[in-house]
């Protein structure tokens, strides 16, 4: 595989460089949105420009909507299987998890051209077998909520995203509104220097010591770790009081004052 990063702090990526990754050899390219762990959300402009190569160089597109409802900020979910050329080359990737709050449940699919699923179905058989009858039946019942619940929904993910990114940026760390989902990546380069911690490695443990507060490595979501060594994700897809008490408790836990030019990001 080659890797092309998202740049932060707007998450994008070069279009030269994925250009440079496509070749006759390219098989498919592996595309998330809105973003796990960022939250970018890809624009209509950027999926077309994924679009054009795919058709360039007769590759698949293999796209992972999972937060395709959890969006903020007046962003719209596109997928790239309804741009012009892309029906038949795109393989899209869903599930009730986030969208329904059961993400043990692991149930999902695969939306693809019929010469592409009779491949997936033989893999999903000899790997899975099937979803749990129940959870299916409570799947299709989902699938048919009217529009109140996903407005419900945004509302409730728009509270927590306040709270979690407010708590964050009144003890110094440096935390960028997400466009979708419902992480929220920080760069801890200040904040490791005054924890005394080298890497996002030593600095979850002394966060989880110091505040009660987890984190995931950044490290985790780069092919190359060093590139992720100053980044963390948090998740704010909690009970509002839990955020609170984080909020609590990384105050209590982190001395750190913002600097009399810093603003809130």
């Amino acid at each position: 595989p080659k890797y092309v990063s998202l740049k932060y702090p707007n998450w994008s990526f070069n279009k030269n460089e994925l250009k440079k990754a496509f070749n006759k050899k390219t098989k498919a390219i592996i595309i998330n949105t809105p973003n796990n762990p960022t939250g970018k959300v890809f624009t209509k402009d950027e999926l077309s420009f994924i679009a054009e190569l795919c058709q360039e160089w007769d590759t698949y597109a293999i796209t992972d909507e999972i937060y395709e409802h959890i969006l903020y900020d007046n962003h719209q979910h596109i997928s790239i299987a309804s741009l012009k050329g892309m029906r038949d080359r795109t393989i899209t990737i869903n599930s009730l998890s986030k969208t329904y709050s059961v993400t043990g449940w692991r149930v999902g699919w695969a939306i693809a051209p019929e010469h592409l699923t009779s491949r997936i179905r033989k893999v999903h058989d000899f790997l899975t077998g099937g979803a749990p009858t129940p959870f299916q039946h409570a799947g299709a019942a989902a699938i048919n909520f009217g529009k109140e619940y996903y407005s419900a929904l945004t509302s409730f993910y728009e509270s927590a995203r306040k709270v979690l990114h407010e708590a964050l940026v009144k003890v110094g760390f440096s935390a960028h509104l997400p466009q979708g989902a419902y992480y929220i990546i920080s760069d801890i380069s200040r904040i490791k220097d005054n924890l005394g911690v080298k890497n996002d490695i030593e600095f979850g443990p002394e966060l989880i010591k110091k505040c009660k507060v987890a984190v995931v490595p950044g490290s985790s979501f780069f092919s190359n770790p060093k590139k992720g060594e100053n980044f963390v994700r948090f998740t704010f897809c909690k009970k509002l009081e839990t955020l609170e008490l984080a909020k609590r408790n990384l105050q209590k836990g982190l001395h750190f004052q913002r600097g009399p030019f810093e603003k809130m990001l």
